[in-house]
């Protein structure tokens, strides 16, 4: 039987709109040394934490090799560092690999974000495209997400009603999370009524401009006592990259979702996931995404997504209820966002909006245009 993964301790700061009164080293420090505190790990290179996994953004953090900054936060000045520029999530997947290769015992996984640093976040984005014909064009993830959400709110009978209850549901689930933003509630005329920012996304559709770090400590099954007496199991992992250039790729497909959350399922043993999973936490930056994302993990058939959110299964099927990305957490580490609230609720440790009999959870994460590279991460108890 394969060596099990465990995360033995999760720490986070509250998500917040602008942490101007610290730098994102004095946030991870923050989270670093809670997890030292939780679990009485060391540095020490024979029994401690060896290798260590940041996930940072150049843009972002307005430097280049931004995980240089980190070096002496996350202990990493003696051992080894690896940068994940992707969502977070994938930390997970890096840190998982490397100890069930044997490579590594115990690894510290650390991520974070200043949005509030940078005059735009499209601007940020707008770089994330070809140079030569998209950039000039002004793409950046909004106005390329709105096409997307275009085009999958007509397959999927998604109407702006829909959208509506997505966000007011999203922020009142943030309010019962002590680590979300914090945002006013809103109606669904509200919503309605936001101003358009790219059609059809309104304001109150997209999530707001967040800062926040997190923190995991992983180890192997034979190490976890030593850290935890409640670890949480990595039990699968998927991730996929869809093609690079908007054109060359449908964008109501679900494509790299489909195949990361594939992947994700035959190595945890998944045969349905709305039957052997107990929990969901979707990437969703964007409220039209909580839906696709849905059909795009197999919780909803396909081009259901209007019935299946008229049918309440965003209840009954355990889905965000930290509030999601939508309530606010910064690009680059929503889907560590993610890990840490189904790790909590696995752990029983989710406080007011604590669910029953969770087992077995899903925790997503996404980055690029139109869910262009997506991964998937089974967590159980």
């Amino acid at each position: 039987m394969p060596r099990r993964v465990a995360i033995c301790a999760v720490a986070q700061i509250k998500n917040e709109p602008d942490i101007w009164y610290k730098r994102f080293q004095g946030m991870v420090l923050d989270c670093v040394e809670q997890i030292l505190k939780q679990t009485g790990v060391t540095f020490d290179l024979k029994k401690g934490i060896r290798n260590v996994v940041t996930c940072s953004d150049d843009v972002f953090d307005a430097r280049t090799i931004s995980d240089n900054a980190l070096t002496d936060v996350v202990g990493a000045h003696y051992r080894g560092e690896e940068k994940m520029a992707q969502d977070g999530i994938n930390g997970l997947g890096y840190a998982m690999a490397c100890i069930l290769s044997g490579h590594d015992e115990v690894v510290l996984l650390a991520g974070h974000c200043k949005e509030s640093q940078s005059e735009s976040r499209r601007m940020c984005t707008n770089l994330a495209f070809d140079p030569f014909y998209c950039r000039p064009l002004g793409m950046d993830f909004t106005n390329v997400n709105a096409l997307q959400a275009r085009a999958y709110m007509a397959q999927s009978g998604i109407q702006e009603e829909h959208l509506a209850k997505i966000v007011v549901r999203s922020r009142k689930n943030g309010a019962r999370n002590p680590y979300a933003r914090e945002n006013r509630m809103v109606t669904e005329t509200e919503v309605m009524k936001s101003p358009m920012l790219s059609d059809p996304v309104r304001e109150l559709h997209h999530y707001p401009v967040t800062d926040w770090a997190v923190a995991f400590l992983l180890s192997s099954e034979e190490r976890a006592r030593e850290f935890t007496d409640r670890p949480v199991w990595i039990t699968g992992f998927g991730s996929c990259m869809d093609t690079y250039f908007l054109g060359d790729k449908d964008l109501t497909s679900n494509f790299s979702l489909k195949k990361a959350a594939e992947k994700a399922y035959r190595m945890a043993g998944i045969k349905d996931p709305r039957r052997d999973l107990n929990l969901f936490e979707l990437n969703d930056a964007v409220a039209y995404q909580l839906p696709m994302w849905a059909e795009g993990i197999g919780l909803c058939e396909e081009g259901n997504g209007g019935r299946w959110i008229d049918a309440g299964w965003m209840e009954k099927h355990a889905v965000n209820l930290s509030g999601g990305m939508l309530n606010g957490n910064p690009v680059m580490i929503g889907g560590l966002a993610r890990a840490a609230e189904a790790v909590l609720q696995l752990r029983g440790e989710a406080g007011s909006r604590q669910a029953d009999g969770i087992r077995r959870a899903l925790a997503h994460g996404t980055t690029g245009a139109a869910g262009q590279h997506q991964a998937v991460v089974i967590l159980e108890k």
